[in-house]
């Protein structure tokens, strides 16, 4: 008898394999092992383009604020008509004559030497720059000169990022 059942247990193991005997512990199966990881698997994929989608609607965002501040600073620009940023309001222009509407100043000095140095510099690093003097006696170096205040804008911004403009330079409106 004993023979006999350890036969049948044995033959129910040979055929059955070993999922029968998990049924027999009260363990899961392969099959349910196989489920359980693909769900775990699942979550853990969700979770991850959750994270994704949420980086990409911070990075939008930041985008999107990036754009607002450089259309609020083209309006400003273009709602103060020069009146900010006209020659008028450091004494007027002595006997420069600039050749654009737009110019930014990188540099403004009340020695001479001081402002050739800094024209030296910007023409060495390949722009267009110029001594503009005004009346008050201030020696400002501009560069760039351009008839577009949009372009303007996004020259400044690519200069500072070259480290040739820096952080207190302002563009200057000639009307």
């Amino acid at each position: 008898m004993k023979k006999n059942l350890i036969l049948v247990l044995a033959l129910l193991l040979i055929f059955t394999g070993c999922d029968f005997v998990r049924t027999l512990a009260g363990r899961p199966t392969s099959a349910q092992v196989e489920q359980i990881h693909k769900d775990r698997m699942a979550r853990e994929e969700a979770l991850h383009q959750a994270r994704l989608d949420s980086m990409k609607r911070v990075q939008q965002q930041m985008a999107d604020s990036l754009a607002a501040l450089e259309a609020y600073l083209l309006d400003s620009l273009s709602q103060a008509k020069g009146t900010i940023l006209n020659p008028a309001k450091l004494g007027g222009l002595y006997a420069t004559k600039l050749e654009a509407r737009y110019c930014i100043i990188v540099g403004a000095f009340r020695n001479r030497a001081y402002a050739e140095r800094k024209l030296k510099a910007c023409n060495e690093a390949g722009y267009t720059a110029s001594i503009i003097s005004f009346r008050n006696g201030l020696l400002a170096v501009g560069v760039c000169p351009s008839e577009s205040l949009d372009e303007t804008v996004k020259t400044v911004k690519k200069l500072r990022g070259q480290g040739v403009c820096p952080k207190d330079s302002w563009i200057l409106i000639n009307e």
